[in-house]
């Protein structure tokens, strides 16, 4: 007897469907092989789904069983594979009838129940493209399945259930998607708690505003990372769109929790300086998204900038410049969205303590060309945004200590984030972009209108300042933003003057 069994294979954020064939033959001795380019997690499900359906009270038939995982080419891998290969076996000992335009995903328990697996949003959306009706997951993944609508989600708890449901002997209704209700938000930081540091703090909010990549530059303790930790509190929500890119990178990289639901919120990562390139940039022999995909629509964190090896940040130069990431394998080739805002704060010398007010600095000239050499131009020039957040007096701090009421609040500023952002969407409705740091050479003719004085002044500053061109459109994009906040139409030598302070002049070598 054949039986067939539809599910499917990810590669990158793109499904393919696997047509899965099993034979139970009366001829030859019992056995059970899986051919098709299975990998151990794959080979690995026949002592799985053997002591599942054994534990589920349904008799393993001893015959000579062959599953083959179709198109035979392509490599299988993980434990999706095990409930549609149980389901095909049971087929085999109940006799029941595999409902038709139907796939199945599930890792399977040895006591016949299914494990949270991931990758259950890629699949609903190929079912929704290739026109099935029916998804099976498990319980525990049904919830992120149904956040794509037009297909019927079933959340299966064990192998008991899906063999009552086929043989008419329960009834089972498609799992109606649930938004789990957003809880107030982790967030480390208000920006009210940041005391003094007024200039970066403006800065972070043009970052933010127009999803710019900054880099803060001080002595230890000036407030470097507390105003990083800040920034999830001001970035507005994700909309519609961007909520299911992010959503679709966590669920194949297996980060989503169990019943997890539509990821609203703009991711904040923060690796430590020891991660790897892989671990950063994303790869390995099965290419999975890193932290830089990770942090998608969302912010990338890299405290100790300079501490981070050369090799891992030169990775950084083509993501952060193109907004995706290519891997390219012998056997397979993704490409991963990693559309991500990267703040990055560093110290001014390996000590700490260049030009403290207080501390004297106790480095060597050689030893902080070495230490500045570990970022190299290329990649401090695509970093928008430069600024030096310096120490905070004594005097200044308790002062502010005292009114920290009267500073501005992570809440206030995120309303004028909002309504930054909503001028550059509808700003950018026809187009593929969100952001203004995302706009390209065309954009920036079409969208970003110059005062005459604000073109003479940035033609002038290009020539005393000797910028790139790189920079000389950076330098507008920022002032598009400056004047979105101020909700200006054109951009004026008011906007361009504050934009220009922010050119990479800072971190500069003597």
């Amino acid at each position: 007897m054949l039986f067939k069994v539809q599910s499917a294979a990810n590669s990158g954020l793109e499904a393919l469907g696997v047509d899965i064939e099993i034979s139970v033959s009366n001829r030859g001795l019992p056995g059970f092989d899986i051919v098709g380019l299975p990998d151990k997690a794959v080979q690995e499900s026949k002592e799985r789904v053997r002591a599942a359906i054994g534990n589920s009270k349904i008799e393993f038939p001893q015959r000579k069983i062959t599953v083959n995982l179709a198109p035979a080419d392509i490599p299988k891998e993980g434990s999706l594979y095990d409930l549609p290969i149980a389901v095909g076996i049971m087929a085999s000992v109940l006799q029941y009838e595999i409902p038709p335009n139907s796939l199945f995903l599930g890792e399977l328990s040895l006591d016949g129940k299914l494990r949270h697996t991931k990758g259950a949003v890629l699949m609903a959306l190929f079912a929704k493209e290739q026109g099935f009706q029916n998804v099976f997951v498990p319980a525990e993944s049904a919830n992120e399945a149904a956040i794509i609508q037009g297909v019927n989600v079933y959340g299966i708890k064990n192998l008991t259930e899906i063999a009552g449901l086929f043989l008419g002997k329960s009834f089972l209704r498609p799992v109606a998607y649930q938004k789990k209700e957003e809880l107030t938000e982790d967030i480390e930081f208000d920006m009210a708690e940041v005391l003094g540091q007024e200039t970066a703090k403006r800065a972070v909010e043009i970052a933010a505003a127009g999803g710019h990549n900054i880099l803060m530059i001080g002595s230890p303790g000036s407030g470097k990372t507390m105003l990083a930790r800040a920034l999830p509190g001001i970035l507005p929500r994700l909309n519609e769109e961007e909520s299911l890119e992010v959503t679709k990178l966590y669920s194949i990289a297996g980060s989503m929790p169990p019943r997890g639901s539509l990821i609203t919120t703009r991711p904040f990562r923060s690796p430590h300086h020891s991660v790897s390139q892989i671990g950063l940039i994303g790869g390995g022999q099965k290419p999975q998204p890193g932290e830089i995909s990770l942090a998608h629509r969302g912010v990338l964190f890299l405290d100790e900038f300079n501490e981070f090896p050369r090799s891992v940040l030169e990775g950084l130069r083509q993501p952060v410049e193109d907004g995706a990431l290519t891997i390219s394998r012998s056997k397979e080739r993704v490409t991963y969205p990693c559309r991500f805002m990267l703040v990055a704060s560093a110290n001014p010398c390996p000590c700490g303590y260049l030009n403290h007010p207080r501390k004297p600095c106790v480095c060597t000239p050689r030893e902080i060309k070495k230490y500045r050499k570990r970022a190299s131009g290329p990649i401090l020039e695509r970093i928008d945004l430069h600024v030096e957040v310096p120490e905070v007096d004594v005097e200044e701090f308790r002062g502010n200590q005292k009114s920290t009421s009267a500073a501005e609040s992570s809440c206030s500023i995120r309303e004028r984030m909002s309504e930054a952002r909503k001028i550059q969407e509808t700003r950018f409705a026809e187009e593929s972009i969100y952001t203004n740091a995302e706009m390209k050479n065309a954009h920036i003719k079409k969208y970003a209108a110059l005062s005459k004085e604000a073109e003479q002044m940035v033609l002038r500053a290009a020539l005393q300042y000797q910028l790139s061109a790189r920079s000389f459109m950076k330098m507008i994009k920022i002032a598009r933003t400056i004047a979105d906040l101020a909700f200006e139409q054109q951009i004026g030598k008011e906007h361009m003057l504050e934009a220009l302070q922010y050119r990479p002049k800072i971190y500069e070598l003597d």
